[in-house]
């Protein structure tokens, strides 16, 4: 019989700024090993995901975002649990970029995607993100 893992419901923003680039955030090397993810976070019981969007953001990076349309929901099997991480579009706003738990970030061109070292649920993002890139031109 399979073991039932808990599922972790969260969300992640792709934040795009005025030149088209996305936001890319290093975790702390005691969270996840420092690897670079899309910013984001826990849906609280009941909450919208769009509401965790905003609400995760301003928390994590004090920025104001407008979330657009949902890309892509990646499905990820880690050993303790199983993630289900619903990824936004979203158009920066407002505020003043600050790392409040993450050690670096970085905007990327579609060019420079592949250049990082993703957490594995996020690398399920890239594909997606890249087709949507392209599209913007």
């Amino acid at each position: 019989m399979e073991e039932v893992r808990k599922v972790l419901e969260v969300v992640a923003a792709l934040i795009f700024d005025e030149a088209g680039r996305v936001l890319a955030t290093q975790c702390a090397p005691h969270k996840h090993g420092g690897g670079w993810e899309f910013p984001g976070g826990k849906i609280e019981p009941g909450e919208p995901a769009e509401a965790a969007v905003v609400r995760e953001i301003r928390e994590e990076l004090s920025l104001a975002v407008e979330v657009g349309p949902l890309l892509h929901t990646v499905e990820w099997a880690y050993p303790a649990f199983h993630l289900r991480m619903h990824c936004y579009v979203c158009r920066l706003c407002g505020g003043e970029l600050t790392l409040r738990e993450h050690v670096a970030a970085r905007w990327l061109t579609a060019d420079e995607l592949h250049s990082l070292d993703w957490l594995p649920a996020d690398v399920d993002v890239l594909p997606w993100l890249a087709q949507y890139m392209k599209k913007l031109g």
